[in-house]
C-alpha cells in the first residue's frame, strides 16, 4: 500500500502562493491517477485536483481554476499542487491520495497527515 507524506503547507496573505508536494513511498504511484483534497474546520473532505499517470489530464474544482496548478514527476514519485491568488475560503489541511479515476475522483488510499495551508485577509 502505498504510503503518502504532504508537505509545503503555512501561512499566507491573501493573494500569496504556495507549493505543496505530496511524496509518496512505493511504485504505485507511476501507475496512478493522483489527486488533491482539502478539509477545512467543520467541513467535509472536498476535491480539489487531479492528474493522470502521463500528466496529460488535469482536472480542478471550480472554486481553484484558474489558480492552483497540479504537476507530477513519477520519476521522484512526487505530486505538487502550485496555489496562487490564495483567498481565506483555500484554508484547509491539503491530503494526497491516488484515486479511481479522473472522473471519479474517489480517493483509493489511506489519508497521511495533510498539510496546513492558513490564509490570512
Amino acid at each position: 500500500q502505498v504510503q503518502l507524506a504532504e508537505s509545503g503547507g503555512g501561512m499566507v496573505q491573501a493573494g500569496g502562493s504556495l507549493r505543496l508536494s505530496c511524496v509518496a513511498s512505493g511504485r504505485t504511484f507511476s501507475i496512478a491517477t493522483m489527486g488533491w483534497f482539502r478539509q477545512a474546520p467543520g467541513k467535509e473532505r472536498e476535491f480539489v485536483a487531479a492528474i493522470t499517470v502521463s500528466g496529460g489530464t488535469t482536472k480542478y474544482a471550480d472554486s481553484v481554476k484558474g489558480r492552483f496548478a497540479i504537476s507530477r514527476d513519477n520519476a521522484k514519485n512526487t505530486m505538487y499542487l502550485q496555489m496562487n491568488n490564495l483567498k481565506p475560503e483555500d484554508a484547509a489541511v491539503y491530503y494526497c491520495n491516488p484515486v479511481r479515476t479522473i472522473t471519479t475522483m474517489t480517493p483509493v488510499g489511506s489519508w497521511g497527515q495533510g498539510t496546513q495551508v492558513t490564509v490570512s485577509s
